[in-house]
């Protein structure tokens, strides 16, 4: 499901699409969206304890997704050159 949340593709759609690569969709990731990843897994297991059903989690990982990777792009570009200057 968080597959299809982030990459908007299945496992299994995506090596029918790249039968030529070895191993999964998530190791090709970004690393800002392993990050996302990683905090959505938190996420869903949150929502999956307050028992929301599958349907409700994934529109709210995926507002919590594109808020995540659209913040962390902007902090690429700003944010962290900033930090890199006042070593």
């Amino acid at each position: 499901m968080l597959n299809v949340v982030l990459f908007n593709k299945r496992a299994k759609q995506w090596r029918e699409e790249n039968p030529d690569l070895k191993g999964n969709m998530r190791d090709y990731a970004s690393m800002n969206e392993l990050l996302v990843l990683v905090n959505m897994e938190s996420y869903n297991a949150i929502l999956i304890g307050k028992g929301m059903d599958q349907k409700e989690r994934m529109i709210e990982l995926r507002k919590l997704s594109r808020t995540q990777l659209m913040s962390i792009e902007k902090l690429n570009g700003t944010g962290i050159k900033k930090l890199e200057g006042k070593k």
